[in-house]
């Protein structure tokens, strides 16, 4: 009875660019351990996909859309040979540089764009026995980002009227809702905020409710597939709210699902908000806000 096992010695497995991934492999059997080799491969692959509606569409598609592979690193970590009872830590170090030609962007785990970073360990061994092997990710982040952050005020006023995706605006209710976001580009290791406050409304209102929304595009030059889904949503008005009453926006982007914004010439992932007021008939409206988010 044997297994193997990867431990990096960052606890939170948080790298950048240029750095050293470091780390020990634990190999644990009851009895003496022969084997045909131990490697290490240490990956970084951008994986994307197309949404049902889009499938079909363009041929061209399926070319583009193949993995992007920006790391990849082989190492052997222990020559053939056996291993004592117990306990053994063989240690690594491997140096986090992308591939030629490539960049490594930062970890973002998405519905149509992922990208990932992972080491693999696996142990060769006889016929007999099968070969053990173990997976573990590790998070990349920019090191340096020419983008930085630039406060960039954004006052809204919300009425039938400014409504973009509403065809029948007669059948909404009247109501006029004012209020700022504190930035539309921010740093991505801090929280949206702003506030919102009603003024009046004719219909009593359910719950208002703030959206983050990933938007992710892959294609090429011959056509893009779109696709816009939710990441969370946060409720900050419960019931028939007070008129006039200033209500914070306060929303921190959560990790792996979001990163700095990113545009390349297969894929792009964006980020948005929504301000949706859900009405006590349960019909709702929204009023939608693109954001800029970035590292520093």
């Amino acid at each position: 009875m044997a297994n193997i096992d990867i431990r990096l010695k960052k606890v939170n497995k948080t790298f950048k660019e240029g750095d050293v991934i470091a780390g020990v492999v634990v190999v644990q059997s009851k009895g003496d351990l022969q084997h045909q080799g131990i490697s290490l491969t240490m990956e970084g692959m951008v994986n994307l996909q197309l949404s049902a509606k889009s499938v079909g569409l363009f041929e061209a598609f399926y070319n583009s859309i193949k993995p992007i592979q920006v790391l990849h690193y082989e190492l052997v970590v222990a020559k053939p040979g056996k291993l004592p009872s117990g306990k053994t830590e063989i240690p690594f170090e491997v140096p986090l540089k992308p591939k030629p030609g490539k960049t490594l962007y930062e970890t973002y785990h998405g519905v149509f764009v992922n990208i990932q970073y992972t080491v693999k360990v696996e142990m060769k061994r006889s016929l007999l026995n099968k070969d053990l092997q173990k997976q573990t990710e590790f998070i990349i982040e920019y090191k340096n980002q020419e983008e930085k952050a630039k406060t960039k005020h954004v006052n809204f006023t919300i009425t039938p009227e400014t409504l973009s995706n509403v065809k029948e605006k007669q059948n909404v209710p009247k109501f006029r809702i004012r209020g700022h976001l504190d930035s539309s580009c921010l740093q991505i290791t801090k929280p949206i905020t702003g506030e919102l406050v009603l003024e009046h409304c004719d219909a009593q209102i359910k719950s208002i409710e703030i959206q983050l929304v990933r938007v992710e595009t892959c294609g090429c030059a011959e056509g893009y597939a779109k696709d816009a889904t939710e990441i969370q949503n946060i409720q900050i008005s419960d019931g028939d709210v007070a008129r006039d009453l200033a209500l914070p926006i306060y929303m921190v982007f959560p990790r792996l699902f979001t990163c700095p914004s990113l545009s390349t010439n297969n894929f792009k992932v964006d980020f948005e908000i929504n301000i949706v007021v859900v009405f006590s008939d349960d019909h709702l409206v929204t009023e939608n806000f693109p954001l800029r988010l970035t590292r520093f």
